[in-house]
């Protein structure tokens, strides 16, 4: 059986202390990877990984995922650059379109795919010492810039992370890693997989050389009901945009309206209680450590590389839960393991 990875990421809503105490925490446990968020209003990757760096000596860290309509692929170089010097396990980039763009004021870069292949490649030439020149679409940069930092021993892996198509298919030319946010859905990997490939094909790229993530919510607790419920809430927040993004679900519109409706008013009691068991499992990991590792079983049966457990991760400690993944979850799943 080819090894598979597990990781961990968190929300970047937190005190400088916080984020300390809880890359400490994590490095107990052989996880694969730790990931910051880049949401906007919350504070960009960069800070909560330079403060968490250096407590984690075992796991590669990462953004997952930036978007360059927010950051400048020279200043993402620069800073993937500067937290290398600090990560003993490595580092990793990850790129997205970005959601909810507007919402911010943020104006998204046109054409989207196209920003994201010349956001690669001067991603990339920076961090090799090339000159970073280009002439493109969406960017313009003078021939003399090149940077100005010590670089990077080795070449950074590249994680893109989409629903979209088009976008798996840049992956499937350029990248190491696309990641599938939001959802805990085995059915969904095959197709992403399929989208990956047509990209894989057209670089000349051999069937299966960029992998899989797929990463959501996590609630973990040893009373089952109080996690399934706490996830309910959490859930109902993204379920119905996520919904209309994977394929392979047949969820029935009006109860998504219905859920869209509670949330826009406030109500996550209400919304919470409309979303049933079978459904809460395609979105999010939720319940006790066995649930958990049933649902990371049937995610790596179906192709999934690396399973991401997001923020809560616990009820009302994110410290119980992560303890709860780290002493029960990660050795039930030593047979797919690396680590």
């Amino acid at each position: 059986m080819a090894k598979r990875e597990l990781s961990i990421a968190f929300q970047t809503d937190k005190r400088a202390q916080t984020y300390i105490d809880l890359a400490k925490l994590v490095n107990q446990y052989p996880f694969d990877a730790v990931s910051v968020y880049c949401d906007a209003p919350y504070h960009p990757s960069y800070a909560a990984l330079l403060l968490m760096a250096p407590h984690i000596q075992r796991a590669r860290i990462g953004p997952s995922g930036i978007p360059p309509s927010r950051m400048h692929p020279l200043d993402i170089a620069a800073q993937t650059a500067l937290l290398a010097d600090l990560a003993a396990g490595g580092v990793y980039i990850g790129l997205v379109r970005g959601g909810w763009l507007a919402d911010h004021g943020i104006v998204e870069l046109e054409p989207p795919i196209t920003a994201i292949r010349e956001s690669i490649a001067i991603i990339r030439k920076a961090l090799r010492g090339e000159s970073v020149s280009h002439a493109g679409r969406v960017f313009q940069i003078a021939e003399h810039v090149r940077a100005p930092y010590p670089l990077p021993a080795t070449d950074i892996p590249l994680q893109i992370g989409t629903w979209g198509k088009n976008l798996a298919a840049l992956a499937g030319e350029l990248a190491d890693e696309v990641k599938i946010g939001g959802s805990a859905n085995p059915d969904v990997i095959p197709v992403i997989a399929d989208y990956i490939a047509a990209g894989e094909a057209r670089a000349g790229r051999a069937s299966g050389s960029v992998n899989i993530v797929i990463g959501a919510v996590s609630v973990v607790d040893d009373n089952r009901e109080a996690a399934r419920w706490m996830a309910r809430k959490a859930v109902s927040l993204y379920m119905p945009i996520v919904s209309e993004l994977d394929p392979t679900l047949q969820i029935d519109p009006e109860l998504m309206t219905r859920v869209q409706t509670h949330v826009n008013a406030g109500d996550t009691y209400q919304a919470a209680r409309l979303i049933p068991d079978d459904i809460l499992d395609r979105f999010m990991f939720a319940g006790a450590p066995r649930d958990i590792i049933a649902q990371c079983e049937r995610l790596y049966d179906a192709g999934a590389f690396r399973i991401e457990l997001g923020t809560p991760h616990g009820v009302a400690d994110a410290a119980k839960g992560i303890h709860l993944i780290g002493k029960q979850v990660i050795p039930a799943l030593k047979p797919f393991l690396a680590n």
